[in-house]
């Protein structure tokens, strides 16, 4: 076996339905829907005539299969602006043999060896500095991302880390970037809204082991 992905997959909310029926269809038998909103600024929607971004996020752990991402991006369409992007995130280990068996039910494609280009952020934030979080990232390349939101626990263990009072009501930012610029960002993003700020963001980043739909950040200089 070649490993498994977390696939995670970012589109707009009237495709949602498209999306999960399109995953079930190869056969991954748990796909998770969480709803987000896009970071598009308010100059930009205005000037597109368009709403706030109310965006899905699609989450399944999956063989590891860059013919699987290829094929989403075919069929899917998403190198159609607007579309969608999907991603795969290398998953270390699954917990059990029969949650192993249920989640992988195709066999693996082996994709060691092969360049990562792109990597995903997480910054955790306080609920309503999502724009702080942005501006920041976007200070230092970043080109947009989604936020879903969320609530945390353990805020107690987090005051004795950090020294200070810890929100519950968070924001799980997610920004893809190529690599080069992933350090870049991830200052930017801790020294304009970090833990010490109002925004207290945790940020952290994972490596995108493929990619589908993201043709803006592959075609700019």
């Amino acid at each position: 076996m070649g490993g498994a992905d977390l696939i995670i997959t970012i589109t707009d909310r009237v495709r949602c339905g498209e999306f999960a029926a399109w995953f079930q269809k190869q056969r991954i038998p748990l796909v998770l829907t969480a709803l987000g909103q896009g970071t598009a600024t308010t100059e930009i929607l205005d000037c597109l005539g368009l709403e706030d971004t109310e965006k899905a996020v699609l989450f399944c752990v999956t063989a590891r299969s860059p013919r699987l991402v290829r094929q989403a991006a075919r069929e899917l369409w998403l190198d159609i602006p607007g579309r969608g992007i999907l991603m795969a995130v290398p998953v270390s280990s699954i917990g059990g043999a029969a949650a192993k068996e249920y989640l992988l039910q195709q066999e693996a494609e082996n994709a060691m060896g092969k360049e990562r280009t792109h990597e995903l952020i997480v910054v955790i934030a306080n609920q309503g500095y999502t724009d702080k979080v942005m501006d920041a990232a976007r200070s230092a390349g970043a080109t947009g991302g989604t936020v879903v939101h969320a609530k945390g626990t353990g805020t107690e263990l987090a005051q004795r880390f950090f020294g200070v009072s810890i929100a519950a009501e968070k924001e799980l930012i997610f920004i893809l970037t190529r690599a080069e610029t992933r350090k870049a960002i991830m200052k930017a993003v801790m020294a304009g809204a970090g833990m010490q700020t109002e925004a207290q963001s945790l940020v952290f980043s994972l490596p995108v082991s493929d990619l589908a739909g993201w043709r803006r950040l592959d075609t700019e200089a």
